[in-house]
């Protein structure tokens, strides 16, 4: 049997990363380095509120505050443009 007669279905599944997997886990590769070395305490000063984090936690919060902002951005987006859709 040749390897002609093979459907394309039965063809193995290559999967390769696009360019935005490829650059998030660049990103996040950046972000753990810079935290690992990165682990003094700061004092951070909010409005009426002071307390003391290590840098390491507080970039991770501005990191998680920041991914979930460009997800609702994204889910705005997404839900505009299925209303135009409708319309």
């Amino acid at each position: 049997m040749s390897m002609e007669n093979i459907p394309p279905s039965a063809e193995p599944d290559r999967r390769k990363l696009g360019a935005g997997a490829i650059g998030s886990l660049a990103g996040v590769s950046v972000l753990v380095i810079f935290m690992l070395q990165n682990t003094d305490d700061v004092t951070v000063e909010f409005l009426f509120w002071e307390f003391s984090w290590p840098i390491w936690l507080l970039t991770l919060a501005a990191a998680v505050v920041g991914a979930l902002v460009w997800l609702g951005l994204g889910v705005l987006r997404r839900h505009r443009r299925r209303k135009e859709r409708r319309s």
